[in-house]
């Protein structure tokens, strides 16, 4: 619980920042009509709804399931996710539409020492960005927000592609501007892909672990004699497994319960997302243990 506190807490902290980011970018790409900076305010935008989800998946974490939600409360971030890249689709079209007025009509922004020093703070903001949530992600081993971190960095690169977009403007080029909207657009539109992908995923409950590598790690454990019907699903880090095993039949129901409790401490062990284990335990068939004597 502590973990997840910091976890929240930084995130928290990373998300004024990167909406503060989207906000400078978007008013002076807007007010300046530039559309290659308001797609990286787009894409800054897209980082603070990563925080968002990161939130909503970190509290939803915290709170244990119950009965309307005997499977805890993780899906919720998924419907965020899907909200998310609804408003990002929506965005991209208007965004779209800017920079091919802008190539079309021939219309380049004003670029003022104002928006440079806008541009190259906002640089400084996502590289301090970046470094926080990298040193805490290692620092508490969350994957979330070493995750976070690097879909940050996406935003220094885009940034830095805006800045060169500027500077061809500044130089006589203005068709510049609308082509690198243009390139950002493409790369917010895999981004916003990528989001989609994973809620539907989850929604859809997506298989999440290779069948049949946990059906190697279960035939490893001594007293299995098959493996089978294993299904999982869940979000990347919080995954639920059932499969079926067979054990002699021999064996008392408290000795089969032991076989199933290694088999459990071992996909455990192998994948340190798996939060719950369901294993049926069967009798293998007479033949099989015929054939193991």
């Amino acid at each position: 619980m502590e973990r997840n506190r910091k976890v929240r807490r930084v995130l928290a902290a990373m998300l004024a920042a990167n909406w503060a980011v989207a906000v400078a970018k978007l008013a002076f790409g807007l007010l300046n009509r530039s559309a290659s900076v308001t797609a990286d305010g787009i894409h800054s935008f897209i980082d603070g709804s990563s925080n968002i989800l990161g939130l909503v998946a970190m509290t939803a974490a915290a709170r244990p399931a119950d009965e309307d939600h005997p499977y805890g409360h993780g899906k919720f971030e998924a419907i965020a996710s899907l909200g998310i890249g609804a408003m990002i689709s929506i965005a991209m079209v208007e965004l779209g539409r800017m920079a091919i007025d802008t190539l079309i009509h021939g219309r380049h922004p004003e670029v003022t020492p104002t928006m440079a020093v806008v541009m190259l703070l906002t640089l400084g903001v996502n590289l301090v960005v970046t470094r926080v949530e990298r040193h805490y992600g290692h620092q508490l081993k969350s994957t979330l927000l070493l995750a976070d971190a690097n879909h940050t960095l996406s935003d220094v690169y885009v940034t830095l592609a805006v800045l060169l977009s500027l500077a061809l403007v500044w130089l006589g080029y203005p068709s510049a501007d609308g082509v690198i909207a243009l390139v950002v657009m493409v790369f917010v539109a895999r981004v916003a892909y990528d989001i989609i992908r994973q809620a539907v995923g989850i929604l859809s409950d997506t298989a999440r672990l290779d069948v049949t590598q946990v059906c190697e790690l279960t035939l490893s454990v001594p007293g299995v004699r098959s493996c089978r019907d294993v299904r999982s699903r869940g979000m990347e880090d919080s995954v639920y497994v059932d499969l079926k095993i067979e054990v002699d039949p021999q064996l008392s129901t408290a000795q089969a319960h032991e076989v199933a409790d290694r088999v459990e401490e071992k996909l455990h062990t192998a994948y340190s997302q798996v939060v719950d284990v369901v294993i049926h335990v069967e009798p293998a068939p007479a033949r099989l243990s015929k054939a193991s004597s």
